[in-house]
């Protein structure tokens, strides 16, 4: 099974986690500007995207260049990756491929 092949009251029920959805995760996190860079990037691309109305455009056109911009930010202290395998345990269902994900390592390679 897929990591996609899950919904949420799957993953709670199945790995017997619970649901905390009243932290303020981000609550210590200071909002950033993003760079100009970003601003034009996104003024470009989403409306393509959305008009395309694909995971796929969506993904690249809009999530990616935030992605890269975070990872701008924190001085790429972080790694990046997109579209890799992420096989955990295929047994317990988690396999498949990841849309992004980041490290806290800067090792991009490995």
């Amino acid at each position: 099974m897929a990591y996609s092949s899950f919904s949420l009251s799957d993953v709670l029920e199945r790995f017997d986690l619970k649901l905390v959805d009243s932290q303020a995760l981000f609550s210590q996190v200071l909002p950033r500007e993003p760079s100009e860079l970003l601003r034009q990037w996104l003024a470009e691309s989403v409306d393509l995207a959305l008009d395309l109305s694909t995971e796929k455009a969506r993904s690249e056109g809009i999530i990616a260049p935030i992605l890269l911009e975070v990872r701008r930010l924190l001085e790429r202290r972080v790694s990046l990756f997109s579209g890799i395998d992420f096989t955990v345990d295929v047994a317990q269902g988690l396999n498949g491929e990841c849309d992004f994900m980041f490290s806290k390592s800067p090792e991009q390679l490995l």
